[in-house]
């Protein structure tokens, strides 16, 4: 077996070892065999009992506090596995250092990460920590709260019951963040054009509550995946990406990204795809495999996931990356999703259904979808329309070709609208 994260191997015993005893403590455990080398060859250790013994005492000695593990002997191949188990009482310090595991190799933690194992040795959150602005407004919140949860008015009950203020230590960061105005980042946007050089829409919702930052997304989101088709008598709504993903997407990298970086979510949106970008990773307890079930157990946030649980924004905690992929059931195309030690990437591609129209062409549909007839002008005048008028006349002919354009008149009095 090769070297990974939690399993390292040493040829001799020296004191560089105690770094990887702190990592392991740290964060999810792991065993150092002595005795193999690098390359995973048993070369055996000498005099093994006493060699225990200096292990044991150089752990007691040098790391602080004492770490929880245990020795096992082999002495069929003389080698000695030293098993250490995740501490609680973090950060486990050599030499007054934190360490952490990075792939194969073991490197001193940053500060940022330091205080964020300081937090999880108090059993905290971050989000659980006073704010250094007492002077929050929560204006946004209250009127969601009455809509959803039918409360008259906004009040400091509520507030101790959604765990955003305790008469102890005031408001908590998890407060700050859903407050009116906040200094905490949020949510940047870009709808790319032909290439990632052009910019059709850029817009940075930042220092204001986040759950206003969630809506005003989504509703960007609806001005380039969402268009009316007329059937008949009637108007049906189509998706070209499934709202309910892009939601649940969304919601997720707001509760579980981590919030002491200064880092915006990302949400890169394309002709063909929109990608979302959170920081942070998963949770040091939970793995890839729990995540890509949708069985997350462990939330980063518990605070923040409970208010959008409330606000009916998630439905259970856990479940949103089986609803993202149930919502492409029966689409050839499927979400996909990376997963790394710093960021979690999701993609949502055009459900396969509507493959057939390009975004430009989707955007003029959609325009003409609100109106039953529409000159030329008027559809150059909408927001959503951003580039010139020959390029909208091309696409007028080609969705015209598709039979989904009706054009009435000549001339200046040239009148399109959706076939019925």
């Amino acid at each position: 077996m090769k070297e990974n994260r939690q399993l390292e191997y040493k040829e001799r015993i020296s004191s560089t070892y105690l770094k990887t005893v702190s990592a392991f403590a740290n964060y999810d455990g792991g065993v150092i065999v002595f005795g193999v080398n690098d390359e995973g060859e048993v070369v055996g250790i000498s005099d093994i009992e006493q060699k225990c013994l200096d292990i044991e005492n150089s752990i007691n000695d040098n790391i602080k506090p004492q770490p929880e593990y245990y020795i096992e002997i082999t002495n069929s191949d003389k080698t000695i596995s030293l098993n250490v188990r995740p501490g609680v009482n973090k950060p486990y310090l050599y030499k007054g250092k934190a360490y952490k595991r990075n792939d194969t190799s073991t490197i001193e933690v940053d500060q940022i990460e330091l205080k964020r194992l300081i937090l999880a040795g108090e059993n905290k959150d971050f989000e659980e920590i006073p704010s250094r602005d007492q002077n929050l407004e929560f204006s946004y919140l209250e009127k969601e709260l009455i809509s959803q949860m039918g409360i008259k008015k906004l009040n400091k009950d509520i507030l101790k019951t959604l765990n955003l203020y305790s008469d102890n230590e005031g408001y908590n960061i998890a407060a700050a963040i859903v407050s009116d105005k906040n200094g905490f980042p949020g949510i940047d946007i870009a709808k790319f054009g032909e290439s990632i050089s052009i910019f059709q829409k850029r817009k940075t919702l930042e220092h204001q509550s986040i759950l206003k930052s969630f809506f005003e997304a989504v509703e960007i989101y609806k001005d380039y995946y969402q268009y009316e088709k007329v059937e008949g008598f009637e108007r049906k709504l189509i998706e070209t990406i499934p709202e309910e993903a892009f939601r649940e997407a969304l919601a997720n990298a707001i509760i579980h990204r981590v919030w002491d970086i200064n880092s915006h979510i990302r949400v890169s949106m394309f002709d063909d795809y929109v990608e979302i970008v959170s920081v942070g990773g998963l949770p040091s307890a939970v793995t890839i495999e729990s995540y890509m079930n949708g069985d997350l157990s462990v939330l980063r946030n518990p605070i923040l996931a409970n208010i959008f649980h409330r606000l009916n924004l998630i439905e259970k905690f856990g479940t949103g990356i089986r609803r993202i992929k149930e919502s492409y059931a029966d689409s050839r195309t499927k979400p996909s999703f990376v997963v790394t030690e710093d960021i979690i990437k999701v993609t949502l591609p055009l459900l396969s259904d509507n493959m057939d129209l390009t975004q430009d062409e989707l955007a003029v549909y959609r325009v003409l979808s609100k109106n039953i007839n529409k000159p030329i002008s008027e559809i150059m005048s909408s927001p959503s329309i951003e580039f010139g008028k020959s390029k909208v006349t091309e696409i007028l002919k080609r969705l015209a070709s598709k039979k989904l354009v009706e054009i009435e008149g000549t001339g200046r009095g040239t009148k399109y609208r959706i076939k019925s």
